[in-house]
């Protein structure tokens, strides 16, 4: 079965070649650590003082994948595997781009890409 990683590779080769004129972004999320300072030590680790954590990027549940069509139109794609499923917070977030007009949905291959944006 394939991952995730891979189907959305195939997604974004494959959406490039079918909409040359688009925009298609991947999306990263992450989490850090920062602190009141930092000392890098010998070993090549480091140690953070009254460390806390931190998010980077986009809200939780932004979309894996972001497109603009020519015309300014919005796309949101969930990336996931074959048995995969949205968490809460995708759903929510994909149900409220749907609810402003934007093509929104989660996409196993590039049939579902098209089904979405065609609104199908």
């Amino acid at each position: 079965m394939p991952n995730e990683r891979d189907i959305q590779s195939k997604i974004r080769l494959d959406f490039s070649e079918r909409f040359p004129d688009a925009l298609l972004f991947r999306i990263n999320v992450g989490r850090g650590w920062t602190g009141t300072n930092v000392r890098k030590n010998s070993d090549g680790s480091i140690t953070i003082f009254n460390p806390r954590p931190f998010d980077t990027g986009v809200p939780t549940g932004f979309s894996d994948l972001f497109a603009v069509l020519p015309g300014g139109r919005a796309v949101f794609l969930e990336i996931k595997t074959p048995r995969g499923k949205p968490t809460p917070e995708q759903v929510n977030f994909l149900r409220m781009m749907s609810g402003l007009g934007c093509p929104a949905g989660v996409a196993r291959s590039m049939e579902d890409v098209l089904r979405i944006i065609n609104g199908n």
